[in-house]
């Protein structure tokens, strides 16, 4: 370990001695906006990026002991530079008013949703319909975005819509946010299998947003939101599809800790898949490793679609191999079979990581093209007005 690196941990560990009670898991004074407020202020929110926004100019080593040694206390608000969707998207596009009103609320913990997909616009987001018209100096949006995350609790909603017909699909399209309280919208959340409601519907019927909310040039939202959908995929990579709303909540319990309790340690084909599904969780850890290098340089890079398809064969697989442990037991369910319950309700929220944040099919095609440098799979429709195409014309 470097110098530099290990004056850093011992700088964030006697910060963290002073602000954060590692016993109680809570700050030592005030509540946790005064904490946050403390690590935004302290450069600790965002160690990679330049002093003068909030940040230290650290370095990738540097920004990893910071965001180790919060983790290690269980504290929170540290290492935003790598995961928060919206703070990142503003840096990298916003201009310069935009980031100095809005970066601060987002580092604070205002919460955004998605706004991204749409019921005929899913694989192909580039064919969103969703119009934001020009209106002073304010946009007129009207449009439907479905299979958005946390929207009836989210402060802001990142809009992908369309302010030119007249152009390709692609260029036409602007990157904005969105107050969610904002008269003319109206969530609707959706049932899942799982009996989560994670997902939502979103209807805006003309709802006013200022242009000064727009993230980077009119027409060039499909650039902020890759951005955008790479910090989503990191995050889905680690595993964010684990999550739950439902009653069994332990994410922690690991295959061999189900092993043992069924008597099955001992089988040496589950033991061999056991030890297939850590191996798969070892190497797409250490494929984020990369993925956040990268993302720390300020690249929007491809090599996160392979964590986030790791991510969902992984979820797949340890349900499969949790259900073949159990045996006939994994078609029980409820409080009374709480094993049985969560290898159930894994199964079908695997599915969640297979389709959030852009479909496994997707996450092959870019891999496959801008990883592998395989041929592009053709649009018929990528260079003409997105007028004239079949998602308008039918």
């Amino acid at each position: 370990m470097s110098d530099t690196v290990t004056a850093v941990r011992e700088e964030v560990r006697a910060w963290l001695t002073l602000n954060w009670d590692e016993a109680s898991r809570q700050p030592r004074a005030g509540g946790t906006r005064e904490f946050l407020q403390a690590v935004l202020d302290a450069g600790w929110a965002v160690p990679s990026w330049p002093k003068d926004y909030w940040g230290r100019g650290l370095g990738k080593a540097e920004t990893s002991a910071v965001i180790a040694e919060f983790a290690r206390a269980g504290a929170p608000g540290a290492g935003q530079d790598r995961s928060n969707i919206p703070a990142n998207s503003v840096m990298q596009f916003g201009d310069e008013a935009l980031k100095r009103r809005m970066i601060p609320e987002f580092l604070l913990g205002a919460t955004q949703c998605l706004l991204y997909s749409e019921p005929g616009a899913g694989s192909d987001l580039a064919a969103v319909r969703t119009r934001a018209d020009r209106k002073g100096d304010s946009y007129v949006v009207n449009g439907q975005k479905v299979w958005t995350s946390g929207a009836m609790r989210a402060d802001y909603g990142l809009l992908l819509a369309r302010t030119d017909w007249d152009v390709p699909k692609h260029t036409g399209l602007s990157f904005i946010i969105v107050p969610m309280k904002s008269a003319g919208i109206e969530v609707r959340p959706i049932n899942q299998i799982t009996g989560d409601s994670h997902f939502n519907e979103v209807f805006l019927d003309n709802v006013e947003v200022p242009v000064a909310n727009r993230v980077g040039a009119e027409g060039e939202g499909w650039k902020v939101m890759q951005t955008a959908l790479a910090v989503e995929r990191l995050i889905m990579g680690e595993g964010a599809g684990e999550r739950r709303q439902g009653s069994f909540k332990d994410n922690s319990v690991s295959l061999i800790d189900v092993a043992r309790e069924a008597g099955k340690l001992g089988d040496p084909v589950l033991r061999q898949e056991i030890a297939q599904a850590l191996a798969w969780r070892q190497l797409n850890a250490l494929n984020l490793v990369r993925a956040k290098q990268e993302m720390a340089q300020g690249s929007a890079s491809p090599i996160m679609s392979l964590g986030k398809l790791a991510m969902s064969r992984i979820l797949h697989g340890d349900a499969a191999v949790m259900t073949k442990l159990l045996g006939a037991a994994s078609m029980l369910d409820g409080a009374a079979h709480e094993r049985a319950a969560d290898a159930n309700y894994r199964a079908a929220n695997a599915y969640m990581t297979s389709i959030g944040g852009g479909t496994d099919q997707i996450q092959r095609n870019i891999i496959s093209e801008r990883v592998l440098g395989l041929p592009k799979e053709l649009e018929a429709d990528r260079s003409i007005p997105f007028r004239q195409s079949r998602a308008v014309t039918g």
